[in-house]
């Protein structure tokens, strides 16, 4: 009976530690994919790419701006496409740290940009946190918040 239960023992442990590799490797998969998508997010603004917008938000996704703004997929394309009141110039991303948690991965970062919004010029650093959710084999942003950073 011992030597079952120690086979048994055994089992289990060897069983569990193939779960937690796979876990892991699961989970750097995800940091090194959403890591990338952060970049890729910010060269498509800079770009003015609304195809980056159509595949990588959530079609509910939520932005809180630092202006006090709420803005929506829809009204992100909306501005994309006023390209003479809505111009990057600059986006700037740094300190981009993601933890993955399953299907959830969690970003944060600092965010330097010039642009014109709505026809004024709106420069500052903010810090950021988006919240990207897997759906399917693709990783969606569903919402953002950033906050000027203090001077």
């Amino acid at each position: 009976m011992r030597s079952k239960s120690l086979f048994l023992f055994t089992a289990l442990l060897v069983a569990a530690m193939f779960a937690s590799t796979a876990f892991a490797q699961k989970s750097s998969d995800a940091v090194a994919e959403v890591t990338r998508l952060v970049h890729e997010s910010s060269k498509a603004t800079l770009a003015n790419d609304s195809a980056f917008v159509k595949q990588y938000y959530a079609d509910d996704y939520t932005a809180g701006s630092s202006w006090g703004n709420w803005d929506t997929k829809a009204s992100t394309l909306q501005d994309m496409s006023d390209t003479k009141a809505n111009k990057p110039s600059k986006d700037e991303i740094s300190d981009l740290k993601v933890r993955a948690y399953g299907n959830t991965a969690i970003a944060t970062y600092n965010d330097s940009y010039d642009q014109l919004y709505h026809g004024k010029r709106r420069a500052r650093t903010v810090m950021c946190t988006d919240t990207w959710n897997k759906d399917g084999d693709t990783w969606k942003v569903v919402a953002n918040h950033c906050s000027q950073v203090a001077k």
